[in-house]
This record gives C-alpha cells, sequence and structure tokens, in this order.
C-alpha cells in the first residue's frame, strides 16, 4: 500500500514537475509568435508620403487670378446709353394727342485704355445714343463723348475728362493667345462694381455670321448681357478681346462667349483717332477656305490654307505674283487654316503694310511680299460707284460719314430716275438701310446683308444740304 502511494505520489509531482517547465521554457515563444502573427494581419498597407509641403510647385501649376483681377478690375466701367424713343404714330394719337417721346436707357461694360480717360467698348452699347455716362468701379460718374466707332467689327471709342490719371488696361498680343490658356472676362453689368470671371480660350477665329466677316475669340468664361464691352486679359492681366457676344437660345450665358481680338481693337481705335475711320489693307485676292469636300472638287491635296479663285488687276497680290489655284498656308508666320484666319490677320494692318506670305503652288511651297493696298471704290447696283470723299467735302456739308458717288449706275431706268431727282456724280449717300456709311468695306457689308424681296432704303444728301430718301424694291 505504502508502495503505491509512493508511486503515485511521485507520477504527481514529475507532473507537475513537466508542466512548470513547459510553461517557464515553452509557451512564453509560442505566445509572442502568436501575437506577431496577429498583430501583422491587423496591419494596414502604409504608402511612404513627404510631409514637407511644396508650395512652389502649387504657385507655378495654378493660375494667379488674383494678380490679373487687381490689375484690371478697376479699369473696367459700366457704360449707360440713355437714347430717345418716339413710336410710330398710331391710332391712338390721332384721337388722344401724339405722345412725348421717352428716353430708353441701355447698359454695358467698358474698358479704360489710357491714362487720360479713352474707353473701348461696342458700338451696340452706344448705338444711337444721345447721351452716354460712365461709372468706374469706384462708383465715379463722368459724361462721355463719342469719338468714333466701327460698326463693322462693333468697336467703339469713348473719352472722358477727369482731374486726375484713370487706372487702364494695357494691350497684349491676341495673336499669341494660346487655345487652352487661362483668362478672365471682366465686366460691370449691373452697375455693381465688376465682376471678374474665369474661363480658357476654347477657339479662334470664330465667324457668327457666316459671311467670313469676324474673327472672334471663343471662351468659356461667363459672359451675360451687360458684359458686352468688358474686359478678356489674360493671366498677367493683359487685354487680349472685347467681350462682344454669347451664343445662346435663352438670351443667358451657356458656355459660348466671344471677344474681337486686341490686335483688331487696338488698329480700329488707332483708326479713329488719326483718321477718322477705319483704314483696311486689302490682299487682292477672293476665295474661300478648303476642306475634303472642296479639295475633291478643286482637284487639289490639302485641306485647309485659302484657296485663291481670283487675283485682282493691280492689286498687291496681283504685283507680287499670286495666281489663281495658289493656296495660302502662312501670312507673318501666323498659320492660315481658314478664311477667317487670314481676315481676322488683315483687319490688324494698314494699307501700304507688307506682308509674307507663304504659299503652295504645283506642291511646292514658295514666299512672297505682298504690299496691301486701301480699296478705293465699291459698287452698288441701284447707285453705281462709290467713292471716300476728303474730309474738306464732308466738312462742307457738315458730316462725319458717307461716301460720295463717283459715278451714276450703267442701268438706264435707274440712273434716269436719279438724274430726274437731281442726284448725280458728287452726291453724298449717308444710309442705306439706315446703316450709316464710313467706309467702302461698309457698302460690301450691306450688299451681304440685303434682305430678299423687302424695300431698300437709300438716304442722300441733296446739293442744298437736306436729306433725301428714296425708296427701291429688292
Amino acid at each position: 500500500m505504502k508502495k503505491m502511494f509512493s508511486m503515485f505520489a511521485a507520477s504527481v509531482l514529475g507532473g507537475v514537475i513537466a508542466l512548470s517547465s513547459y510553461l517557464y521554457f515553452v509557451q512564453p515563444n509560442n505566445s509572442a509568435s502568436t501575437l506577431e502573427t496577429k498583430v501583422e494581419q491587423s496591419q494596414p498597407a502604409f504608402i511612404p508620403t513627404n510631409f514637407n509641403v511644396n508650395t512652389t510647385a502649387l504657385d507655378s501649376d495654378t493660375p494667379n487670378f488674383v494678380t490679373a483681377a487687381d490689375q484690371t478690375i478697376d479699369a473696367v466701367v459700366h457704360v449707360k446709353n440713355t437714347s430717345i424713343y418716339s413710336a410710330p404714330t398710331s391710332l391712338q394719337d390721332l384721337f388722344f394727342g401724339r405722345q412725348s417721346p421717352r428716353a430708353q436707357v441701355g447698359t454695358g461694360s467698358g474698358v479704360i485704355i489710357s491714362p487720360d480717360g479713352y474707353i473701348v467698348t461696342n458700338n451696340h452699347v452706344i448705338a444711337e445714343a444721345n447721351e452716354i455716362s460712365i461709372t468706374t468701379n469706384s462708383n465715379k460718374i463722368y459724361t462721355a463723348t463719342l469719338v468714333g466707332t466701327d460698326p463693322k467689327t462693333d468697336i467703339a471709342l469713348l473719352k472722358i475728362e477727369a482731374d486726375e490719371d484713370m487706372p487702364y488696361v494695357t494691350f497684349g498680343n491676341s495673336d499669341n493667345a494660346k487655345i487652352g490658356e487661362w483668362v478672365l472676362a471682366i465686366g460691370n453689368p449691373f452697375n455693381l462694381t465688376s465682376t471678374v470671371t474665369a474661363g480658357i480660350i476654347s477657339a479662334k477665329s470664330r465667324d457668327l455670321t457666316g459671311n467670313y466677316e469676324q474673327s472672334f475669340i471663343q471662351t468659356d468664361a461667363a459672359v451675360n448681357p451687360g458684359n458686352s464691352g468688358g474686359a478678356l486679359v489674360n493671366i498677367n492681366g493683359e487685354l487680349i478681346g472685347i467681350n462682344t457676344a454669347i451664343s445662346s437660345r435663352t438670351g443667358s450665358y451657356i458656355g459660348y462667349s466671344f471677344a474681337v481680338p486686341s490686335n483688331i481693337t487696338r488698329k480700329v481705335i488707332n483708326d479713329i483717332m488719326e483718321y477718322g475711320a477705319v483704314q483696311n489693307g486689302i490682299l487682292g485676292v477672293a476665295g474661300g477656305s478648303l476642306n475634303s469636300e472642296i479639295a475633291k472638287q478643286l482637284n487639289v491635296d490639302e485641306t485647309e490654307g485659302f484657296y485663291i479663285e481670283n487675283v485682282e488687276v493691280e492689286s498687291g497680290a496681283d504685283k507680287a505674283g499670286l495666281k489663281k489655284g495658289d493656296i495660302i498656308k502662312e501670312i507673318d508666320n501666323i498659320k492660315i487654316s481658314k478664311f477667317t484666319d487670314m481676315k481676322g490677320y488683315l483687319k490688324t494692318k494698314q494699307p501700304n503694310d507688307v506682308v509674307i506670305i507663304k504659299y503652295l503652288r504645283n506642291h511646292q511651297l514658295k514666299t512672297t511680299e505682298v504690299t496691301l493696298v486701301k480699296r478705293l471704290i465699291a459698287n452698288f447696283p441701284l447707285i453705281g460707284t462709290l467713292k471716300e470723299p476728303s474730309k474738306a467735302v464732308l466738312k462742307q456739308h457738315k458730316l462725319d460719314f458717307g461716301l460720295e458717288i463717283q459715278e451714276l449706275t450703267n442701268n438706264p431706268r435707274i440712273k434716269d430716275a436719279w438724274i430726274k431727282n437731281g442726284v448725280d456724280s458728287g452726291t453724298i449717300v449717308t444710309k442705306i438701310n439706315n446703316q450709316k456709311i464710313y467706309t467702302i468695306d461698309d457698302i460690301e457689308r450691306i450688299k451681304i446683308d440685303l434682305p430678299p424681296n423687302e424695300p431698300i432704303v437709300i438716304e442722300i444728301i441733296n446739293k442744298d444740304g437736306e436729306k433725301e430718301k428714296y425708296y427701291f424694291q429688292n
């Protein structure tokens, strides 16, 4: 019995010693291993980062709109146009008497371009104005005088007199503006101080009429009615356009706005200040833009450029050797993809300017210099040949616009009717369909815009200095 108890006690003691040894020597290592495994499984994936913020990279990649706005916002003004409107005579007037003419007010924006108070705006902002009022961004109000206009480019030049130098915007080179470049549109549409919107240049050389008379910069900067005449500037605060139009079915901005390029604007206002009207230098060619269909019809390989259909005799192009079938590819290193590219660039040029033309002839690229000339005469079928009169002739009639009849039309019936009414060579034609005529180019524009099957109204100054209107059926 004692022997069995001794054996049992020895077994228990051995088990205790074995268990203690296991817990002391083995279990700690296994517990650590298990903990490490669990920790590794629950750890998230880490990507090394640099916690040192580099503001230099942010500054270089982000356009500085604040600087551009600071440099230009005070040079954009509110323009108010007050005109006197007389309604047509109505049946009510016969019974209750003629109503008094009433004032109509139109508003827009303008851009100060010189410290002595010259302001650029759109012609349509101040058209038919009896009084023009300017309100600056600092809420100062001035009365403006109209220096001159160019309806064709929709540019007008105003002048205000101030006791101090005015803040102004400097001109940039719109030819250097790039598609995708950041721009700011600045306007003062509601006389609530200037407003700034941002966008990019979406396209260049846009024509909204289909008559190849325009060459707008297109942007997606928000522009609404009242912003007309405001500034389009780059991030350096340089003026690259005058906001003029929007494309909209509702009358409000839907993503497309258009600006007259600054190079055209600058040339127009320089001409107005120096000559009183725009002086356009012409190349002396007629033709059109190329595309794949037209190229196929003409049997040429090019799908970009200006295809010459005709060269005017004795024009600069004629003297330089350009011929029918030549394809103009560049003018002064400006790429010509379509007609509006060429039209827009030539609008920045004066008569007697020399331009370098690169053109294709028989698949060979050639270069020539062309001296631009001034269009001297224009033909209007219902009148005849018209020319720009001298300043002395206009002064004699107390006019600042109008063209002189050089020779009446060859149509015997119309010619006899003019002569019977005392109209002959030397008579001044002032308006056609209520549109004032300043230059020969105005005649070309009016001919394009004449509505079919509608009467044409021609206003002239007779020999006694009186206005007369003649009506013709188109």
